[in-house]
């Protein structure tokens, strides 16, 4: 079997009515015949959106392929025990020309008991933020299900939320549960459990191509959520140079953050996991067993779980995030 090696894929473009330019200008990514690109889903294993290998001799095969002939050599053996074939994450870049819909996801219980699936935990790293755009997170303070209820009816839940302004390098993490938008202006990349299933709340008066209003969930938001979350979370985190720093880590994902303008040296024999490279800025090579691959802006890179030491240089600094999952992991 010939040997393993960091895959790319195929970006999956989502057009959006929310969407526009940036992800294609700015990310490198070519929409072709699509308008306001909101979503590239970089890696994907849910049905109908399986991401695609684009480089190297596994280049037309899906992620799901590969993991079924490879298995442990590609998630490592915990993960594959757990997930099978499903790689158990979904890596996303999204542009928010307008803002998005309030919405909620449900945790684990109910995402299985209704719609078997798995919950939707995720966290968002911001590249870019414009004209003071932000993040909708949680409620200004706690609340009942009776005071929501009553904003829903008059739609005034923008009213009842949080709002934090985003800037390049803030993070925002958000378990299942909390209510949430992303504002106008922002572009960031997200991270989560490998799941589609969104409960949208309050659209803003917005109607489809159709002229009619965006179906909303609210039986099914009621239960998904957390009343409870409210506050302030943002994370701004100073970022070491040539040196890893954590910015989420919990039962789901870890995800870290690297700027880099040297070589940096990675073991991950102490984890049983893949790691996803996804780039933000600049470019670098990773060297491994006496090979190369080149990793630009924009790109995201599966380091299969076999490979356990590399080599990262950058061209001439980089910055990229560095994901992966330790299963058992309960913080």
């Amino acid at each position: 079997m010939s040997e393993l090696y960091p895959l790319k894929f195929e970006p999956i473009l989502k057009e959006k009515i929310w969407g526009g330019q940036l992800l294609a200008n700015h990310y490198g990514k070519n929409p072709v015949g699509l308008n306001n690109i909101g979503e590239s889903w970089e890696l994907s294993s849910l049905r109908g959106d399986l991401s695609v290998v684009s480089n190297g001799f596994l280049a037309g095969n899906n992620i799901e392929e590969i993991i079924e002939v490879y298995m442990g050599d590609i998630v490592g053996d915990a993960v594959f025990e757990k997930f099978g074939i499903e790689f158990p994450l979904l890596i996303k870049l999204i542009e928010a020309e307008q803002d998005l819909s309030v919405q909620v996801h449900p945790g684990d219980e109910q995402a299985k008991r209704l719609h078997n699936s798995f919950g939707k935990t995720e966290m968002w790293y911001i590249l870019e933020s414009s004209n003071n755009g932000g993040i909708y997170t949680g409620f200004r303070e706690p609340l009942n299900r009776e005071r929501y209820l009553e904003a829903l009816g008059n739609n005034t839940i923008p009213d009842l939320m949080n709002f934090e302004i985003a800037e390049p390098g803030d993070t925002f993490f958000t378990p299942a549960g909390r209510i949430h938008a992303i504002g106008a202006g922002v572009v960031l990349a997200e991270i989560q459990q490998a799941s589609d299933i969104t409960y949208r709340i309050y659209d803003w008066g917005r109607t489809n191509e159709k002229g009619e209003p965006r179906e909303l969930h609210t039986e099914l938001a009621l239960e998904a959520i957390d009343y409870g979350a409210a506050g302030k979370i943002k994370l701004k985190k100073p970022i070491a140079e040539n040196r890893t720093s954590v910015l989420v880590s919990n039962e789901f994902f870890n995800t870290n953050i690297l700027h880099f303008n040297q070589s940096v040296s990675k073991d991950y024999t102490p984890i049983d996991s893949f790691v996803v490279y996804l780039c933000t800025e600049g470019r670098f090579n990773i060297r491994y067993n006496n090979s190369t691959e080149i990793v630009t802006k924009g790109e995201t890179v599966l380091l299969p779980a076999m490979i356990k030491n590399v080599i990262l240089d950058p061209g001439p600094e980089a910055t990229l995030l560095e994901i992966y999952i330790r299963i058992n992991q309960t913080n």
